[in-house]
């Protein structure tokens, strides 16, 4: 067995380096001028693998599977206990396999933890084989908190919206602001296209309202790729901006104004199939707004669809074609009706639109954008972010902070069903829940 090991060591020819996302994130200060650091408020993923209730569940699931399979390898079966059975065990087998993984690593460290304890490194083979195994040793110990990490990621609840298509919006704030609020939320507007492009996403517009001074006053967009739902399902919220205005009449005082604007996502499933009655429509047509001159359309090219029953509209005013701007709008109505009738789980989807919306004023703000003290914070997780015309750009650093979020998310939802399944089964005498 040692001669095996010592054959398994000598083929390994590098180590291992990792970043954990948890903690303390060491950022470089754009042109050199130090260090500064963003601060993440909540644990990594994977310390979730400690957590008592976590592990009491996922004996559960562990248990459930075996069982499964015991049951699944009876001939008494009928078809439809079978195929019941062969839906639960496919839906855990991914989490198994991870498992087995953790397993079989651990077994790896307690045999390379036991030939180090055995070894007396007192001649020169002998104390090249203890520095070998303690390679090893490091390197099965960083596997098992990759592992940890990957099972940790199979007990979260997947969301069956995750891959959907998103239909954007970015809406100007009304209550504070004036042009600061137009123009920032044009430079929103330029950051999820930025976005989109960074992660090979399609980016269609459907509606762009411009105002003044460059700014905008409202757009939408219908985003395509893959998982554009997971990525983007939290942006949606209020977003404040603390800033010494450039242009507009805001730009006279020469100090510091507040503004906001909203950001609201709906989902788009792959598939889906409304019908909709002609005679429940108003369609209505108009000539496009713009700020003047030739970007003003001289036809009634843009239309706005009501459904009457309901009272959702849709407009779109992008093309110069009447009909590419009636059936672009007919899309994004088939989207909003959609909301409607999924149900009372899928129904409270629909009505994070108006959740999303809020009063847009500033205590409703998810994330904050300080461009005089060059800092982005999200309030939700706090974490904090330097450099914010990067930021802006929709590239990495934005790449980074909605990953964090997304990683949060996860893990409220995991003790979320943790904690439900505690309640169902009873809790444990001297459990631990946080």
């Amino acid at each position: 067995m040692l001669v095996r090991r010592c054959i398994r060591l000598c083929a390994f020819c590098s180590r291992v380096v990792y970043a954990n996302r948890g903690g303390w994130r060491t950022l470089t200060r754009p042109g050199g001028g130090g260090l500064i650091t963003s601060s993440l408020c909540h644990t990594d993923l994977g310390d979730l693998y400690r957590n008592e209730s976590v592990q009491r569940y996922l004996r559960q699931l562990m248990e459930e599977y075996g069982e499964l399979k015991k049951r699944l390898q009876q001939a008494c079966l009928s078809e439809s206990e079978r195929k019941e059975l062969n839906k639960k065990h496919t839906e855990l087998l991914p989490l198994a396999h991870v498992f087995y993984k953790v397993e079989q690593a651990g077994k790896e460290l307690e045999e390379v933890s036991a030939l180090l304890h055995d070894s007396s490194g007192s001649k020169e083979e002998d104390e090249q084989m203890f520095q070998l195994l303690k390679e090893e040793e490091v390197q099965i110990s960083h596997r098992i908190l990759a592992l940890r990490k990957d099972l940790i990621k199979a007990l979260v609840p997947s969301d069956p919206l995750d891959s959907s298509n998103v239909l954007l919006e970015v809406v100007s704030g009304r209550t504070t602001g004036g042009d600061i609020c137009q123009q920032f939320t044009r430079e929103m507007f330029d950051m999820y296209q930025g976005f989109a492009c960074y992660k090979d996403w399609a980016f269609e517009v459907s509606n762009y309202t411009p105002a003044e001074y460059g700014g905008l006053h409202h757009a939408s967009v219908r985003i395509a790729g893959e998982n554009v739902y997971r990525y983007l399902k939290h942006e949606g919220g209020t977003h404040r901006v603390q800033r010494i205005p450039e242009v507009g009449l805001s730009s006279r005082m020469q100090r510091i104004h507040t503004g906001t604007m909203t950001v609201i996502i709906l989902p788009q499933p792959i598939e889906f199939d409304i019908s909709i009655d002609p005679k429940d429509l108003r369609i209505d047509t108009f000539r496009s707004r713009g700020a003047g001159g030739q970007s003003v359309n001289t036809t009634d090219s843009a239309v706005r669809i009501v459904h009457l029953p309901t009272g959702i509209t849709a407009e779109c005013q992008q093309s110069r074609s009447q009909l590419q701007n009636r059936d672009t709008a007919m899309r994004v109505l088939k989207i909003r009706l959609y909301q409607s009738v999924m149900g009372k789980e899928n129904e409270q989807r629909h009505t994070a639109r108006k959740q999303q919306v809020g009063t847009r004023s500033q205590s409703d703000r998810i994330r904050s954008y300080n461009f005089s003290q060059d800092r982005v914070t999200d309030h939700r997780t706090g974490y904090v972010t330097r450099d914010i015309k990067e930021f802006m750009k929709g590239g990495e650093a934005l790449d980074d902070l909605i990953s964090d979020i997304v990683e949060h998310a996860e893990r409220e939802a995991l003790l979320e069903v943790v904690e439900s399944s505690r309640s169902l089964n009873g809790p444990t005498y001297g459990e631990s829940v946080d």
